[in-house]
């Protein structure tokens, strides 16, 4: 018996030390770098390929403000905060060690342990240097006097301080090294793909903790009700079946022949971030994303399945087609005045559960093009769900090859 008084002691003593660590973590302190032209210039092409305007700018507001929204179902409501130099409501009184703590551990000015919906764990394994550059960029924007709404999360994610837990399990606080043994395209590429652009951090599935799930790394993920698609290079739910030049057309310009534009969350990824890269690091990432190992997706979704015939109402869908959507996307998908406009191989449509045609017809999508604005407009306050539906299955069976089989429950639940 005497044997098993030790157990409780060792668990205390193991979360003792566990708790240590955890709340141990630190930058090494160093004294601020005065930023320099070039320091700038860097950091400017280091935001834009971080797309850090995305997250933190309400959209049609002022960019880096802060305050945009983010849904996090069950767990509550985050706000992106201001990252402008004001010091009231911004960073403008942070060091650089509080930006390299930020970025590389998680941890905010005043040890406000931050949320992995901001992508530190990707972060971390940026280069000082850059993180540096990054602070130069953003110190030398014009300050903004602006207070995002505060976070509505729910307890027990209310309680930030979990987050230092969070941070010790999930955040390698390691820098990215490049491999001698790959070409310097791969290992930029990499840096570009990890690092720098997060791509993991959408496109790959999490665990119960919200971590990533490294073996399902790149496979897709369901984001903010978005799917993001499989970018491993699996020749049937993956790019193992797309060209060099298709995938360097779609990151780059938001569109591929025969594979149809961007929408949604990757829309937005190609207006404010990709179509400003050089061509050089469009071509790295390619390059990289080959290199994956190839993983079939098997994103979860809401269960709509059954017999392609059962509940689809094509007939219905037709005339609600015609009526609403024909006029810009043609008969036949193929558009009336651009191709980013076009159905006709669009993988929005191909997609068996058309989680993204759904998520577009109901909220819209827009992107941002060297040819100008394009829009998707929304129709999810005009058109009931049966008319959805209808349409959306309609949509799926001519130009994608299969009903997706919604009913209006589906949409009503992926409203």
């Amino acid at each position: 018996m005497k044997r098993w008084i030790w157990i409780p002691i060792v668990i205390v003593l193991a979360g003792i030390v566990v708790t240590w660590r955890a709340f141990s973590l630190s930058v090494p302190h160093r004294p601020d770098v005065a930023p320099t032209p070039e320091m700038v210039a860097r950091g400017a092409y280091l935001v834009r390929a971080a797309d850090c305007v995305s997250c933190h700018t309400v959209p049609g507001g002022t960019p880096f403000a802060g305050g945009r929204e983010f849904d996090l179902g069950s767990m509550g409501t985050l706000y992106s905060p201001n990252i402008t130099p004001d010091k009231g409501t911004g960073i403008g009184s942070w060091s650089d060690d509080d930006f390299r703590a930020a970025l590389q551990l998680g941890i905010g000015k005043g040890g406000v342990h931050l949320y992995p919906a901001f992508p530190y764990a990707s972060f971390t394994l940026l280069s000082d240097a850059d993180v540096l550059a990054v602070k130069a960029y953003l110190f030398s924007l014009k300050p903004v006097h602006y207070t995002p709404p505060p976070d509505a999360m729910r307890f027990p994610y209310n309680q930030r301080f979990l987050m230092a837990y969070w941070s010790w399990l999930f955040d390698s606080d390691r820098r990215f090294t490049p491999d001698p043994t790959k070409p310097a395209e791969w290992n930029h590429g990499k840096y570009l793909v990890e690092a720098l652009g997060h791509c993991g951090e959408c496109h790959t599935s999490r665990n119960v903790l919200q971590a990533l799930e490294r073996s399902k790394a790149y496979g897709g993920a369901i984001t903010q009700k978005w799917k993001a698609y499989d970018i491993t290079p699996d020749k049937t739910t993956g790019i193992g079946s797309w060209t060099d030049p298709e995938l360097v057309s779609y990151l780059s310009t938001g569109f591929a022949q025969d594979h149809g534009p961007a929408s949604g969350p990757m829309a937005e990824a190609v207006s404010n971030s990709l179509r400003y890269l050089p061509l050089s690091d469009i071509h790295a990432i390619v390059t990289y994303l080959r290199s994956l190992k190839p993983l079939a997706s098997a994103v979860p979704v809401e269960d709509a399945a059954g017999p392609a015939s059962a509940g689809a109402n094509l007939e219905y869908g037709h005339q609600v087609y015609v009526r609403e959507c024909a006029n810009c996307h043609r008969a036949d998908g193929t558009g009336t005045q651009s191709e980013y406009e076009a159905l006709h191989g669009s993988e929005t449509v191909a997609d068996r559960e058309a989680v993204n045609l759904t998520q577009a017809v109901l909220y819209g999508s827009t992107m941002d093009t060297a040819e100008g604005h394009f829009f998707m407009p929304r129709f999810g306050t005009g058109l009931t769900d049966t008319d959805l539906a209808a349409v959306i299955n309609y949509a799926s069976q001519q130009l994608g090859g299969h009903s997706a089989n919604l009913t209006p429950q589906d949409i009503a639940a992926r409203r």
